[in-house]
């Protein structure tokens, strides 16, 4: 039971990560360790402006 507790887990973690879901966790534990007097902006302005650099600089997509 604990190798399939196991195995779901790494699967949530790869998903949720392959989507983006913790792209905003990942960035706030970065802007708090490395640029510590830097402001956070929230969670929706981060949003915004990560798709608005997508937006100018496509590079490799799909779409």
């Amino acid at each position: 039971m604990a190798g399939l507790r196991r195995g779901w887990a790494s699967v949530r973690w790869f998903v949720t990560s392959l989507m983006g879901d913790t792209a905003y966790a990942t960035f706030v534990d970065h802007q708090l360790r490395v640029h510590p007097d830097a402001p956070v902006p929230d969670e929706r302005t981060f949003w915004r402006e990560r798709f608005a650099e997508q937006d100018r600089t496509p590079g490799s997509r799909c779409c």
